[in-house]
């Protein structure tokens, strides 16, 4: 763990469970003695909010992490990383490396007496509910209060209740609230939307920006940058005032997201800022830690591996850079366009993370004007104009929509995605390009069942044929900002359609779906098909308001 001033120090070990590890610590006379010792130390505690954090699992555990994961001890590789020690780290990694070697030491029973997994939460609603009342019933199953988290584990305490995706996720995570809060509004739970929006402010004064999700792991990226949008969703009901409280994380969130920008020579990157030639400044997605990541260490690990010819720390950086884009994996980040051991996220920039940042910079702007700082009211009213002359000049494809640039190869991306309605949500696209680009969506990209993510299939879970929620409400919204309503209705009702089917069938909502007209939940990435489902309930909701004809 770390002391206020940043330094290690041991962290607390639990002597209530000296009896249940007894028998194998008695293998190794040395680590016996190091556990009596210890006994005298205070009980464990749980750590509060505010409280100093453990360094993540991976670094925590060292070779027994590495070990644990290279053996699969686990089906999924975020389970470890999300178990509970029963002891101090220091005491499991002196009894694991006292034991390792003894003949018939087995590493699965060493990891269930030193850690506790955690416990699969199972949700049954009601048998017979409308898929309105589902989700309605399903808020407070996946509401979550942790302003405590067990010394040592994973998790960081937050001080408010929120809503965690479901299934595998056991986490809050940023870009997905955004659309769960959609839904919480709809459903007149405005005390959840302010909850989370007080743990993200939370968050960012605590380690300057907002986490991928509330776990150790995650704390070396972020996620799309939808924290203004909370909190223009927040001042639908509220009015100008959640402008002026939400001010200072929004500014210093801008921060994180430019740090380096002054001193970054033109043609150069530093962290998420990417300086162009030309002096542009445009942002891509990064990640501080150049490792296999600890919830995906072994896919990691064989990834860099296929790739011998790339340096493995490049490979990692790329694949949290994807994480950190929340299109893990997905064909605009590859090389190829078809395997993901091609990967260049940090070499690419992304039409949707600066359309993003367009509105961070526009969102400050308006708080500014309410607090009455208008110099700096004109300070991010120039950023935002400058990023949209940047975005019309890099990020416009000739074929007639918005994409992704590789600033490396210095040219724009041929990869048609749902991202390229970004710029229309945000109202930062010209009406004729915007016009052009909802042609081109919809030529390539609407199916039967809603919007497909791309135009590729790659066996990665942000490639077609899944469709995902979140890309829906996104491109609907784009439609109805440029007076396509009746294109916004289209994909309304194909996607909800969808959900409603296997609804139907399965008496359930999940991650993402298949739109090609299979009417099922999608497939591809690294885990296996997730029921709750967050942001699907979010979306659903607003599309039963919307198009639901009385559900």
């Amino acid at each position: 763990m770390l002391d206020p001033r940043g330094l290690a120090r041991p962290s607390r070990f639990c002597p209530r469970f000296i009896d249940a590890g007894a028998s194998h610590i008695r293998r190794a006379t040395a680590t016996a003695l190091l556990a009596a010792s210890l006994c005298a130390l205070p009980a464990c505690a749980d750590v509060g909010v505010g409280a100093a954090l453990p360094l993540s699992p991976d670094k925590l555990y060292g070779e027994l992490f590495v070990a644990v994961q290279t053996a699969q001890v686990y089906p999924d590789q975020k389970t470890f990383v999300d178990t509970v020690p029963k002891a101090d780290p220091a005491v499991i990694l002196q009894a694991y490396r006292a034991q390792k070697d003894v003949p018939g030491f087995s590493l699965k029973a060493f990891v269930d007496q030193y850690f506790t997994v955690p416990s699969e939460t199972v949700i049954t609603p009601p048998a017979g509910q409308s898929l309105r009342a589902q989700i309605n019933w399903l808020w407070p199953a996946l509401t979550r209060t942790t302003t405590t988290a067990p010394d040592n584990s994973s998790l960081i305490p937050l001080p408010k209740p929120y809503v965690v995706p479901g299934g595998r996720f056991r986490e809050v995570y940023y870009w997905d609230t955004y659309f769960t809060m959609l839904g919480l509004q709809a459903s007149g739970r405005d005390d959840l939307v302010d909850n989370m929006l007080d743990n993200f402010a939370y968050q960012i004064n605590q380690f300057g920006h907002i986490p991928n999700g509330n776990r150790t792991y995650y704390l070396s990226r972020s996620q799309p940058p939808f924290f203004a949008l909370m909190v223009e969703l927040a001042a639908t009901k509220e009015g100008e005032a959640a402008y002026t409280r939400y001010l200072a994380p929004l500014r210093k969130e801008y921060a994180y997201w430019m740090r380096g920008a002054a001193g970054t020579a033109a043609g150069q990157a530093s962290g998420n800022v990417v300086v162009l030639r030309d002096g542009t400044v445009l942002n891509r997605y990064w990640d501080d830690e150049a490792t296999p990541r600890p919830e995906s260490y072994l896919q990691d690990v064989a990834t860099a591996q296929q790739a011998p010819d790339r340096p493995a720390a490049e490979v990692w950086r790329d694949l949290r850079a994807a994480a950190e884009s929340g299109w893990d994996f997905s064909s605009r980040w590859f090389g190829d366009s078809a395997t993901l051991a091609t990967i260049r996220t940090t070499s690419i920039l992304p039409v949707d993370l600066n359309a993003l940042m367009f509105q961070l910079e526009k969102t400050i702007a308006k708080g500014c004007a309410v607090a009455r700082d208008f110099a700096c009211t004109v300070e991010f009213g120039n950023h935002a104009r400058k990023r949209a002359v940047a975005v019309e000049r890099y990020l416009w494809h000739p074929a007639g929509y918005y994409a992704d640039y590789d600033w490396k190869l210095g040219k724009v991306r041929d990869n048609l995605s749902a991202a390229a309605t970004y710029p229309l949500f945000v109202q930062m696209a010209p009406w004729g390009r915007a016009r052009q680009t909802l042609r081109q969506t919809q030529t390539a990209l609407l199916q039967v069942g809603g919007l497909s993510t791309t135009t590729l299939h790659t066996q990665q879970q942000w490639d077609a044929p899944n469709g995902w929620a979140p890309l829906q409400w996104i491109a609907l919204q784009a439609s109805q900002h440029y007076g396509q309503a009746l294109l916004a209705q289209t994909i309304g009702e194909r996607f909800l359609g969808s959900v409603e089917r296997l609804y139907a069938a399965e008496q359930k909502l999940v991650e993402k779906y298949i739109v090609d007209g299979s009417g099922t939940g999608g497939g591809g990435g690294e885990y296996p098909l997730q029921d709750g489902f967050g942001w699907t309930n979010g979306v659903t909701l607003r599309l039963l308001d919307a198009y639901g004809r009385g559900q």
